[in-house]
């Protein structure tokens, strides 16, 4: 079972909107084709529309040159198109939904059309009451909860996760009925749907190899084939449905609480690792002339090192955002708790990196690629400036430590550790380094920066001579 969708080259008159357009495509029945064209009633202007992804484009950027009046206009529309969006995700799900539950020999057009026309007008056939299914719950939950858009995302991975869930279990979930062995069963699903899936060596493409769960992964896909899940993956992921529930049942969908007996494990982390400030000029001093793009992305990564932001809020950076010799931002992590702003002052090579960039073409603060590709460009700058020393590391998989070289698994999340484990090796304050780098005061990522180094065990151990 798989849904596509079109735009329709109609346009009303009045709206200049035209209708989005279903295509429920069933499978093969008795080796025949089978699918259903109905329309969504949802609308949108031909403009807003993908017609490559079939979705419909939400990011409308603001520009400097526009007036307050154009830019409230530009938001506006935004969330317009957002909730659209989510409509349309919404009244999909819904299908999907109802599809399981129905025999595929009822499964017809006018049932499509009943399905949406129920979905999108229930005042129609409201008699009493009904409680809302699980996942309508679920959007609700998404489109109305105070959440930052990153979580959002999260949410939405777990959401799909839990509908194949669903669907491999051959089960309804209900709000009121989920008990902790369910919860166990959606555990043990997330640490084995990983084996559904094979590697291929030579094409380094993943296929599935269940033949059964094939129609589950096609009908809720991800743009990443599952890979093995870490117990602290899963303890997220738990954390994260438990707020759902608790929000379920704060507002009166449910009184049933299946986390009350079910106990979330505490997140194990090792002791982090860290270039030191040595390690950091060594690679920003490092010849990359042969390679000048890879040389924009070290400077761009050793910026990162001297201001301790999270790689996102680095990413959405502007010329507008150096005041007075500082950066300052509101970490979007924390801005939704307490919109706190964070000011770092730039030092030297800081504003040597600022001014070298300073001409680029674009409002970004400096010339940023894809993160995937930021985070292969560390690794590769590492080695050619050979900072390549072994670290020992736990495997967020197996929960196991090992030894691996520190090239292999840098990325962008090492500079805001550079920064907050050199400054805090110096001042042992947690509250004010966590100024600089955005941490909640009583944040507990401190506590692993706690370890003795290494260089003051040496000096230790020089006591007992």
């Amino acid at each position: 079972m798989k849904i596509t969708t079109t735009l329709s080259a109609k346009t009303d008159k009045h709206t200049q909107k035209s209708e989005i357009l279903l295509r429920l495509i069933v499978g093969k029945i008795n080796g025949k084709a089978v699918a259903f064209r109905a329309k969504s009633r949802i609308f949108v202007s031909p403009e807003r529309w993908d017609a490559k992804e079939g979705t419909i484009q939400t990011d409308i950027r603001t520009t400097k040159i526009m007036s307050a009046q154009k830019r409230k206009e530009v938001e506006e529309e935004k969330q317009a198109l957002q909730e659209t969006s989510d409509n349309l995700s919404a009244l999909i799900s819904e299908i999907k939904s109802k599809f399981l539950a129905t025999p595929v020999e009822q499964i017809t057009k006018e049932w499509l059309e009943d399905v949406i026309d129920r979905y999108r007008f229930p005042e129609k056939y409201e008699v009493k009451e009904e409680k809302p299914a699980f996942f309508a719950t679920l959007d609700l939950f998404l489109n109305k909860h105070k959440l930052s858009e990153v979580r959002k995302k999260n949410f939405r991975v777990i959401y799909r996760a839990l509908q194949r869930f669903e669907m491999w279990n051959k089960t309804t979930l209900d709000l009121d009925t989920i008990t902790q062995e369910t919860l166990r069963d959606f555990e043990e699903f997330l640490r084995m749907e990983n084996t559904f899936f094979q590697k291929d060596e030579q094409s380094n493409k993943w296929s599935c190899i269940n033949e059964d769960y094939k129609a589950v992964y096609e009908a809720y896909p991800e743009t990443r084939t599952p890979q093995a899940r870490g117990q602290n993956t899963i303890n997220d992921i738990f954390t994260k449905l438990r707020t759902f529930y608790l929000w379920c049942i704060d507002n009166g969908k449910t009184t049933n609480n299946p986390f009350r007996h079910y106990k979330i494990e505490e997140c194990v982390y090792g002791t982090p690792y860290y270039i030191t400030i040595e390690e950091r000029n060594q690679l920003y001093n490092a010849d990359l002339s042969a390679r000048p793009q890879l040389a924009i992305q070290r400077d761009i990564f050793v910026l990162q090192c001297l201001i301790g932001c999270r790689v996102g809020d680095l990413y959405r950076f502007t010329k507008a955002n150096v005041i007075n010799g500082a950066i300052e931002y509101i970490a979007r992590k924390t801005r939704d708790n307490r919109a706190i702003t964070v000011r770092v002052p730039l030092n030297a090579i800081a504003k040597e990196i600022l001014e070298r960039y300073a001409d680029h073409g674009g409002d970004k603060l400096l010339p940023f690629i894809s993160e995937q590709k930021y985070n292969i460009a560390i690794k590769e700058a590492f080695k050619l400036a050979g900072i390549t020393r072994i670290v020992t590391v736990r495997n967020p998989t197996t929960g196991e430590e090992e030894q691996r070289p520190i090239n292999e698994i840098a990325s962008s999340h090492l500079a805001r550790r550079c920064f907050v484990g050199n400054l805090y090796k110096q001042v042992k304050d947690p509250n004010l380094v966590g100024a600089l780098s955005g941490h909640k005061q009583g944040s507990k990522a401190f506590t692993r920066y706690r370890e003795i180094d290494e260089e003051m065990k040496q000096d230790l151990v020089k006591l007992l001579e």
